[in-house]
Formats: structure tokens, sequence, C-alpha cells
């Protein structure tokens, strides 16, 4: 009789008889909420923002998923979850910047420990009262994971939701047309890369109109998109046609206030820092007449790894296999990004300067780490570290930024290879957002920088700003032209000439020092033949 009773009785009644606690097991499983920290990703950095989520709340995600995606002042990377459950809460919305250390989303797991699984223990006064009637208070019931319908009605109708950020109106690589268009949130749940999505917003497509994709699982393909333009979708264009000049003629009759983006802010700060150092700036012209002389030979003798497979000659056409006897080792790997069939001037300037920098050990030194930065400050006197090769950092304009990746050992390279090399860093700086790696741009970058302003307009000089950190001189390197030159005849040629302008830390370097280094590097840029017999 006594089993028949009700639980909900047994356990109100305080006259009835004490029951063993092992007469009642509860087997529960235990959800725990684990909180996700920004981590430490090496490089310095300290904080990151965040541009991606790739997940929701409330959606399941197993370890090593995308949860989202991070830029720091120099790269930006994709961050993966540690636990197999369920996102509760985005502690760190899109846009906003969040510290190392810093809770970014909670996530709930299953506990499997089994001292989880115990009960609390029960507050004094529970315990006199249970103590009192003669028997212990039996443990209160789990209380389910999700909250009730209800409350999350209550919740969604009090949190305000985050506006999803806008397209930077600075960008020159985003049509009007797709900032009016980021606005509707059509597309925001495709599976895309995000080079597909900002070249779907290139060229005014609409990416849920191509769901589900060529690729893997759904995933819209590049090659998607230009299908899409191909076939002319009438309805999905014309559409997209008709309210682009309505937003447009909106926004143009307002003033739009735009916050910077993190990596203009990073070149704020730096640009304010460099007021800090003594500059010293000259410029002069080389002659680049020999040297473009050369170019058809070097041209004609790309090595095959370095080509396109297209362009690569036959392995046919060869009478005489050279690997007949014994097979040579293989070439190194080369990605297809770093694939170019015609060289450009700027690897052998490149070669050049790190040439006349192996003969100059102060161009190759950068300031130590625990040097005072401000005068009076703590630490001994400042100290040079003279490094064994050339490292140049290059100065990379992106759609996201100004960057400045590090080329290292640029002296022991051949000129074949910084091409390749040249040719991969602006592939991952075209991307959206930046692919450019801590690895590409290492806390310690180049002892020189180089900024190749002539290959976005016609300039013949510039004065190029040194800040901390890069380096102990800068060169911007302007447009080729020919030029008629009367200083060799005095009845005058063509020649074809470049300007460079110098900004070096006068702390460091004096005046005629850098005077000097120029005509070392005029010495090879201007005679390359020497090149051949110190091995290019």
């Amino acid at each position: 009789m006594f089993y028949r009773h009700p639980a909900a009785r047994i356990l109100r009644s305080r006259a009835a008889v004490h029951l063993p606690r092992t007469l009642f097991h509860v087997s529960a499983t235990r959800a725990a909420l684990k909180r996700f920290k920004l981590a430490d990703i090496g490089e310095g950095i300290t904080e990151c923002e965040v541009i991606k989520w790739n997940v929701k709340p409330s959606t399941p995600i197993n370890s090593f998923d995308p949860l989202c995606e991070v830029q720091s002042d120099k790269a930006s990377v994709e961050i993966t979850s540690p636990f197999d459950g369920i996102v509760k809460d985005l502690l760190v919305q899109e846009g906003q910047v969040a510290k190392v250390g810093q809770d970014l989303c909670t996530i709930e797991v299953a506990d499997d420990d089994p001292a989880a699984a115990e009960a609390p223990e029960p507050a004094p006064s529970e315990q006199s009262a249970s103590s009192s009637a003669g028997y212990g208070t039996p443990p209160e019931p789990v209380q389910p994971s999700h909250p009730p319908a209800d409350a999350g009605k209550a919740e969604h109708h009090s949190t305000p939701q985050p506006q999803p950020r806008r397209p930077h109106p600075l960008d020159p690589n985003v049509p009007p047309e797709a900032r009016a268009h980021q606005l509707s949130s059509a597309g925001k749940d495709v599976l895309a890369t995000p080079s597909v999505r900002h070249y779907a917003r290139q060229h005014g497509v609409d990416l849920s109109l191509l769901a589900p994709g060529s690729g893997k699982h759904g995933r819209v393909e590049k090659r998607d998109v230009d299908a899409f333009l191909q076939r002319g979708s009438a309805q999905g264009v014309h559409a997209q046609e008709s309210a682009a000049p309505a937003a447009h003629h909106v926004s143009s009759e307002k003033e739009i206030t735009v916050e910077l983006s993190r990596t203009r802010w990073s070149m704020w700060k730096a640009m304010e820092k460099s007021l800090a150092i003594p500059q010293f700036t000259c410029s002069t012209s080389l002659d680049l007449t020999e040297l473009h002389n050369l170019m058809p030979h070097l041209n004609a003798h790309i090595p095959a790894h370095y080509l396109p497979p297209s362009a690569r000659p036959s392995p046919s056409a060869q009478v005489v296999s050279p690997s007949a006897f014994y097979a040579p080792p293989s070439p190194p790997e080369v990605p297809p990004e770093s694939h170019y069939t015609k060289l450009t001037y700027l690897p052998v300037l490149l070669k050049t300067l790190a040439r006349a920098m192996r003969d100059w050990p102060l161009f190759r030194a950068s300031l130590s780490a625990d040097a005072p930065s401000e005068p009076g400050g703590a630490g001994g006197k400042p100290q040079l570290t003279i490094r064994p090769h050339a490292d140049i950092s290059v100065a990379l304009s992106t759609p996201t930024g100004l960057y400045t990746p590090t080329l290292r050992a640029v002296d022991a390279q051949p000129v074949y290879a910084l091409a390749a090399e040249l040719r991969r860093l602006a592939h991952r700086g075209r991307q959206v957002p930046c692919a450019l790696t801590p690895a590409d741009m290492p806390r310690r970058g180049g002892t020189v920088s180089v900024s190749n302003v002539g290959g976005v307009g016609a300039v013949e000089s510039a004065t190029p700003v040194l800040v901390p950190g890069g380096g102990v001189a800068i060169v911007a390197i302007g447009r080729a032209k020919w030029v008629w030159d009367v200083d060799r005849r005095p009845e005058g040629e063509r020649r074809l000439k470049v300007g460079v302008s110098w900004t070096a830390d006068h702390r460091v370097v004096e005046g005629a020092e850098l005077v000097a280094f120029i005509e070392a590097w005029r010495s090879w840029v201007e005679s390359p033949q020497r090149l051949i017999a110190d091995g290019i």
C-alpha cells in the first residue's frame, strides 16, 4: 500500500515513515556553462575586434568548428570551438573590441563529472528544519537548461538587437548599391567564404538567390556568382538596380559619420608617435636604363615552377632529359597565387637594396626592445641590434587598411623568389577580411621599409613618414619615366629614371651616412650586371 501513494504526497507528509535514500535514485544529466575566453594569439597582441560570428545563440556546435573571426592590428584569425555543446550567449558583438582573456561567449556542455551530479548542500536553516523532522531533505529536481517560452519572449523584447555593420563608405572597392544592399538581411545565413561575399557585393548579387551553391555542403563559390551574372537574372538584377538609385539619393543628402576601422585607428596612433622621432629626408633619382635592357633576358628565363601551369614548357619538348641519369631535386612548392609570367622592377630594386644593406650594417640594425623610448626614460643608453641578413618591410595598401608585411633575408633570396613572395603577399592583402597572418607581419619587422607609391600614380617624389618599430629608414619609390639626360653626354640621350625619397631616424643615422648609403644602392641599381658575379 505504501508504494501506491503518489511521490508528492510522501514528500509533503511530515508524519510519513522515514524512507532510506537508496529507494530514490536520481540519474539526470547536468549541463554546465563554459565561458570561452579570447586567448593570446601571440606577437604582442592585447586586443582584437570581432568581425564575424559563425554561430548564433541556441545553436549546436562541435569541437574545432569555426566559432568566430577576429582581427588584430596585423591580421585576421579564425577561432574554433574547444567544446561540444550549445552556444548560449554571444558576449561580444560584431564590431566590438575584446581584450585578451575577456569572455567571448558561453557554451552549454554536458557535465560528466560525478561530483557535479551530487545534490548541493542545504542551507543551515534547512538543515535544522530537516533534522527536527527526523529525515533528510530530498534533492531538488534539476532545473531545465533552456528557459521557458514566455521568459525567452520577454528577454527577446527587453534586450535590443545589435545593428548590422555597414561597409566602410571610404572603401573604393565597395560600390554604393552594395552598401545600400548591405542593410538588408538577405543572404546572411548563406554558406560562403568572406572573399565570395565581397565579390558578390561588388557585383550587386544577392547570395540568397544562389543557395545552395555548387561547393561542399552547399557552399556558394565564385563560379556560382559568375554563372549568375552571365545568365543575367532579370528578377534579381532589375530589383537591385531599381532600389540602388533611391538608396544612393537618400544617402547623398545627409552627412555620414564613420568610425575609423581598427587598422586606420592603429595608423592614427602610429602617426602620432612618429612625431617623437627626429627625421632626416632627402630625394634623388636612379637610372634604370641598364636594368630596363636586362629585363627581357630575366623574363625569358623565369624558372618553370614560378610560371602558371599553362605557361610552362612541355617536358616532351626536350630531346634529352636531364633526369635520364639521375633525377634532380624537385623545385620548391609555389602556391598558385605566387605564379607570374613577367618580372617587374621592384624585386630587382629590393635585391639591390639588400645588397647595399649587407655592406652597411647600420641599415641592418634595429633599436633594442629595452631601449628607452623617451629622453630620461628608464634603462641605460639605447642599443642597436645588428641582424645577419637584410629584412625589408613593404607597405601594402589593402581594402581593410595599410599593412607592412616583412620579407626576411632578402639578400639571400633570388630575384625570382622575391617576385613570387610579393605576389603572394599582395594576393592575401586583397582578401576581405585581410588574409595576412602574424607570420607575414612579425612583431620585429624590417630594418628598412619600402613604399612603392609609383605603382599607384605618376608620382616622382614623396616624403615618407618613419613610425616607431618601422626600422631605421624608409624609402618611397616613384614611377619610372623616360627623360632627356644631358649629364652624361653634351648632346644628351634618352634615359629611364625613377625618383626615390628617403627618410631616416636622425637619432641613429647621420645625414651623411644616409646619402652615402643611397650612393651605394645606386652603384648596384645602375650597374645590375654586378649581380651576376654576386649571384643573382
